[in-house]
């Protein structure tokens, strides 16, 4: 359906894409995945025809619709379902969409959060109903539910999509196929993101096997190639030539190869082995209540993750057990000697009209001190993967990715033996996220995590606190498996219902009762089958149309490019078919089963 053939981009003196080929066939579910900075949102611009390349070309087949979601969306117009019809979608399908993510289609689009933005800009996306969708950073911002929701609606979409995320539970459950960026090139392995790692790390160890195996022969070459001019008093112009291309192949090799992030984090001074202790802590906002009677302890060495809906209040924990926010009931009380280093989700300790050196050294000079130690401001830099050229250019040239290295830059430059960390895993890519989970594995300190990535919670916590957005708080030990096979039916509780303890947490929860039934198809799914029904008269007749024409024996002797337009749209029309008459059939049986139970 879309494909990319040979496409070469240069970003100034650096080249981007040297030969890329990438191609989607109708309803494969890719992931493009890579390091910040190797040209992932860039790719996927060139596949949406925002962007031109210097060389190759970009083939689409004839009507096939694509759609792009930004890694950062700006939401227009006057309310929610404006801005998710203003790409031509149905304002009924658009309606449908906004509401599956939660939000009031009559919404104003100004003073959005960060989720709704996302969920804004997805709705509209899908709503669409392209043949193409290419994702970038869908998860950004969404809570846990969101991103669930999200899962399935892919799944049961049919179109063609390409995904840059950094979430490895949501590629692991989405997608079919992966295109790996790496030196300039794409790597595809057509299998899901679960067998990436292994894969991925053979190409790196093959590749590796074959630079040093070059060294060596080099190393050989260039031996016997002196040797033979010492002792002929001649040049061998043929091993002169074998040389040199030899070398020119190990440069290849070695060209733009970035070099490994270096990332420490140490807790300093030990604090007291009580580090926080909240009793029946409580805190509402005009009428609404967030937290309610809520106890906690968190030891010298605890790994506390916090989840919850977008809204339930995290942040506002996070500031009641900081002692940055008095509860309007109950008591905190925080350990000895604490040191504290803080991540926030929003970034706003990053300046954006101050430069990258500025703001690894606020108080001038090029020298910063990190553990304890004097470092050179551009050494420190390249530490976490900044260029010297970008030493000077303001932060809020960076991208996403950049400028959440550059937080945990300062962050772990000095010694804190509490981290807090407010939804760290945004935009990294996943050789950095895997460093950053190794390096807070082996922290001393304690770490409390505000996070909606699940693999990265089962990774590090060792006790997850769950807010649902109705002042109920729970807290069981473990990471996120641990918290929804103990409490499955928490984030489904009523308003007034009472919040658990910590020594009650391991009981399980009853789930709520299912549904009712209402014995017909939903208003989404009723419209949709009308949609089909009417394909699959439509397409025969424009399918036999084209046949029609493919039946003059001299087409392709007088038109050969008008032979080949035919060719392709009755691929395309006979796929629609195909997969109109599946669609419809299993709408048809779900009627039906509804109609019966």
């Amino acid at each position: 359906m879309i494909a990319l053939k040979d496409v070469r981009l240069a970003d100034g003196p650096r080249m981007l894409f040297d030969g890329v080929d990438l191609a989607l066939e109708p309803g494969v579910r890719a992931c493009l995945v890579g390091r910040n900075g190797a040209g992932k949102s860039t790719l996927m611009r060139i596949l949406a025809g925002q962007n031109q390349v210097d060389g190759g070309e970009r083939i689409v087949t004839a009507g096939t619709r694509v759609v792009l979601l930004a890694q950062e969306p700006v939401i227009t117009g006057e309310v929610l379902l404006d801005y998710a019809t203003a790409g031509g979608a149905e304002p009924h399908e658009a309606e449908s969409e906004l509401m599956l993510f939660g939000l009031d289609p009559q919404k104003s689009t100004q003073g959005l959060s960060g989720g709704e933005t996302r969920r804004a800009a997805l709705a509209r996306a899908l709503a669409e109903q392209p043949e193409v969708l290419l994702l970038d950073e869908p998860t950004n911002h969404l809570d846990i539910f969101a991103i669930e929701t999200l899962e399935a609606e892919l799944r049961s979409r049919r179109m063609a999509m390409l995904m840059v995320s950094h979430d490895r539970a949501f590629l692991e459950r989405t997608t079919q196929r992966c295109f790996w960026l790496e030196d300039r090139r794409i790597w595809r392995l057509d299998k899901g993101f679960a067998a990436f790692d292994a894969w991925s790390d053979k190409i790196a160890a093959d590749q590796a096997e074959t630079l040093r195996r070059l060294s060596k022969a080099i190393e050989r070459e260039t031996y016997w190639f002196h040797r033979s001019i010492t002792a002929q008093r001649t040049r061998n112009e043929g091993r002169a030539r074998e040389l040199m291309a030899m070398r020119e192949q190990r440069a290849e090799l070695l060209r733009d190869r970035t070099g490994a992030m270096t990332m420490a984090a140490q807790a300093g001074d030990s604090s007291g082995k009580r580090v926080i202790e909240a009793r029946g802590i409580s805190k509402r906002f005009g009428e609404r209540v967030l937290i309610k009677g809520f106890s906690t302890r968190i030891q010298r060495g605890d790994r506390i993750a916090i989840v919850g809906p977008n809204g339930a209040g995290k942040t506002t924990l996070v500031k009641l057990l900081l002692g940055e926010l008095a509860p309007d009931e109950g008591s905190v009380k925080l350990g000895s000697n604490l040191t504290v280093a803080y991540v926030d989700q929003a970034r706003d300790t990053l300046k954006g009209d101050a430069t990258l050196w500025d703001a690894l050294a606020p108080l001038g000079g090029d020298q910063i001190i990190v553990q304890g130690a004097p470092k050179h401001v551009a050494a420190y830099a390249r530490d976490f993967l900044f260029q010297d050229s970008q030493l000077r250019q303001p932060v809020s040239s960076l991208s996403g990715g950049e400028r959440n290295r550059l937080l945990l830059a300062k962050a772990l430059a000095q010694p804190a033996n509490l981290m807090v960390l407010d939804e760290p895993t945004n935009d990294l890519d996943m050789e950095t996220l895997d460093l950053l989970e190794d390096v807070l594995g082996r922290y001393d300190g304690t770490l409390i995590l505000v996070s909606h990535d699940r693999d990265f919670i089962d990774r590090l916590a060792t006790s997850t606190i769950a807010l649902d957005g109705k002042g109920n708080a729970v807290e069981t030990p473990g990471g996120w498996k641990d918290f929804t096979s103990q409490n499955p039916g928490f984030f489904a509780f009523e308003a007034g219902a009472p919040a658990k303890s910590k020594a009650a947490a391991s009981t399980p929860v009853s789930p709520p009762p299912a549904p009712k039934r209402t014995g017909k198809l939903s208003f989404k799914d009723q419209h949709r089958l009308g949609e089909l029904e009417a394909l699959t008269v439509k397409l025969p007749t424009d399918i036999a149309a084209l046949e029609k024409r493919l039946e003059d024996p001299g087409l392709y002797a007088r038109d050969p490019a008008g032979f080949d337009r035919i060719m392709k749209n009755l691929g395309r029309l006979r796929g629609q078919l195909a997969a109109a008459e599946d669609e419809w059939l299993a709408l048809e049986e779900k009627r039906e089963a509804l109609a019966n139970s």
